[in-house]
């Protein structure tokens, strides 16, 4: 038996209780979201947990003091002990409170127990070499996928994303057509959609509840006359002659990337653009032991994967797939000019042209 560094093992112990501090921190994290716990704290903080109780709805005092000491404990929200009371930092604001901050993590946390709830079906499946198909995972899964991507999109679609693009904002200024694939619950699409009022868009998606509310999301937003949504996998799309095509955090979900690469380029006009947003990454493991890979490699492990796996061909990409191997996959479709047109602290926005 290898002799043990009892520096290394109490190390690796500290690591341990901090992981399972925030694993535990998810089912009281969303309760705090859901009863409007942190809002409450940011818009009338400091207060003592009883006024928190008071002040979010009559709610009951020993679970408040319980829960805002635990949130204390976590670093998730500041206590004094001389007062004990209660806030909510303007940094700790940006990610509990501020739903339009570009750190919002409401989804995140909802999207951690949408995997929790689907552990039984993915462990079956590293048994048997299946996929488990898109929306099957976790009753919500889909809802909490949007939640999770919408403060990202929210903060880089219109302001970054599309002003790398060669070309792509005059077109959709002056009047173009727009198909977002893997469009969701449609968050990028009607993104896109309100700042470029002179274009058309089609979301495409073929989860058929997602569309459901991607068209709910549309009549709300009123764009009905130049937003549409439609079922249909990426390589079933009928429509042609679209100026750009976006895929938002979805290429690397597809079972045949390569055949929707091939699609998408007979999607195209002569002169479009295919924009292909994925996770940052780097193009070997090694470079993805961080934190930021380890969320994405879990993700993949519980979402990304098997939802690759349940459909044809089930290449399985992942979402830490690399530049290198998602522009192999893009060339694969026969465009000739791909390039990484921007970078983010979270995704990577690649650009093809034929």
């Amino acid at each position: 038996m290898k002799q043990i560094d009892e520096a290394k093992l109490q190390a690796f112990i500290g690591k341990m209780l901090v992981d399972l501090g925030g694993a535990y921190s998810v089912p009281t994290v969303r309760i705090g979201f859901r009863l409007g716990l942190f809002d409450t704290l940011n818009n009338h903080g400091p207060m003592t947990s009883d006024e928190l109780a008071e002040r979010a709805g009559s709610l009951a005092p020993r679970y408040i003091r319980e829960w805002a000491l635990a949130q204390a404990a976590g670093g998730y929200i500041d206590y004094d002990p001389d007062t004990e009371r209660f806030s909510l930092s303007p940094e700790q604001a940006m990610v509990f409170s501020q739903q339009e901050s570009p750190f919002y993590l409401a989804g995140a946390f909802d999207l951690a127990a949408a995997m929790i709830e689907g552990e039984s079906k993915v462990e079956t499946s590293m048994r048997t070499g299946g996929g488990v198909r898109w929306g099957d995972t976790a009753g919500c899964l889909f809802c909490a996928t949007g939640a999770f991507f919408r403060p990202g999109y929210v903060n880089n679609i219109v302001q970054n994303w599309m002003p790398s693009l060669d070309g792509v904002v005059d077109k959709l200024q002056e009047g173009a057509r727009v198909a977002d694939v893997g469009c969701g619950v449609g968050f990028s699409t009607l993104l896109m959609a309100e700042a470029y009022p002179n274009s058309e868009f089609v979301g495409f998606d073929f989860h058929e509840p997602s569309i459901d509310e991607a068209r709910r999301h549309t009549r709300d937003h009123g764009v009905d006359d130049r937003v549409r949504f439609e079922v249909s996998t990426a390589k079933d799309i009928e429509e042609k002659d679209f100026d750009l095509v976006t895929f938002y955090d979805c290429l690397h979900d597809m079972g045949d990337p390569r055949g929707c690469a091939a699609h998408v380029r007979e999607m195209l006009s002569d002169d479009g653009t295919w924009m292909i947003v994925e996770p940052i990454a780097g193009d070997q493991p090694r470079d993805n032991m961080n934190p930021i890979g380890r969320l994405y490699y879990n993700a993949s492990t519980m979402l990304c994967v098997p939802t690759s796996l349940d459909q044809e061909v089930g290449e399985g990409l992942g979402a830490q797939a690399g530049e290198a191997l998602l522009t192999e996959v893009v060339k694969s479709g026969g465009f000739t000019r791909v390039r990484r047109a921007a970078t983010g602290p979270f995704n990577m926005v690649i650009e093809a042209k034929g």
